[in-house]
């Protein structure tokens, strides 16, 4: 059975790797120096539904279908305090977070940034628009996507 622990770390350092930001998983990311939340820039990666997805006639529940939600929080301008977070930095975000479903450039099979989880291969992965939200107090601007990853143990 494909645990959900692994899939969600590997997730997460996929898009911090993608979008150059920290990822909180169901919290606002933490700095290890100090112990505090991060401001702004970051994503939010909520895992959702994880369904163990074998059809087969043994049914050894050797695949499984995740899928998790990324926020897309926009903030402040570095070097710049006073500035406020803003829509085209919220689609910028989005638009780094959403090259998780990337194809290779070249035409190869598979996909352009791997999702690396021990002894789990990824063989289809989806992403849907799911809206945003805006704060009108603070400024802070969002851009959510909704991923679906379908997985298979490979026994590696």
């Amino acid at each position: 059975m494909i645990a959900r622990k692994p899939v969600t770390a590997a997730v997460k350092a996929l898009l911090e790797s993608l979008t150059t930001f920290p990822v909180g998983v169901r919290t606002v990311p933490i700095d290890p120096d100090t112990s505090k939340p991060i401001s702004p820039p970051y994503t939010l990666l909520y895992p959702l539904d994880h369904t163990i997805n074998d059809a087969t006639l043994a049914d050894r529940h050797t695949t499984a279908v995740s899928e998790y939600q990324a926020t897309f929080v926009s903030g402040t301008t570095p070097g710049i305090p006073t500035s406020l977070g803003g829509d085209e930095q919220a689609q910028w975000l989005a638009d780094r977070g959403r090259k998780v479903i990337a194809r290779p450039a070249d035409g190869s099979p598979g996909y352009a940034h791997p999702l690396t989880i021990p002894g789990v291969g990824c063989y289809q992965r989806e992403a849907r628009e799911a809206g945003g939200t805006q704060n009108a107090e603070d400024a802070i601007i969002t851009s959510v996507i909704r991923f679906r990853f379908f997985l298979e143990e490979t026994g590696a």
